[in-house]
């Protein structure tokens, strides 16, 4: 059998030392431990103001707008460490985040418009 010089071996060029793993190991469990707080705060939040209590307070709007807010921060840190984008220049990575972030209150705000539509139309006010 012949050696081929087509193929690339991928695992020969790993030149990741044990320090280096320590470092990315401690990032991801850093990374995990972030994101699991922020989803327990959601998820206490969720169980301790239900909806039937306060739907109709001025409180609610702004418990759905936390949620909105903390769901927009756990996207944007997911795609700057998993992607990497933490390590670029700042104006880049606004370049990035920028259109995700105002197309989510874009959706947000035609959510609320709507909505409300639907509400004045059906009281007829």
């Amino acid at each position: 059998m012949e050696d081929r010089d087509d193929i690339i071996e991928y695992s020969l060029y790993n030149h990741h030392n044990e320090e280096e793993g320590k470092k990315i190991r401690k990032k991801i469990w850093k990374v995990t431990f972030i994101l699991t707080a922020i989803t327990a705060f959601e998820i206490f939040m969720g169980v301790s103001y239900s909806k039937g209590v306060m739907e109709h307070t001025s409180a609610w709007m702004w418990i759905k707008l936390l949620y909105v807010v903390l769901t927009i921060g756990k996207a944007a840190f997911i795609v700057i460490v998993f992607m990497h984008l933490g390590d670029e220049r700042k104006a880049f990575k606004w370049c990035i985040l920028a259109p995700y972030i105002l197309f989510i209150i874009y959706l947000f705000v035609i959510c609320r418009h709507e909505g409300l539509s639907v509400i004045w139309g059906a009281y007829g006010t």
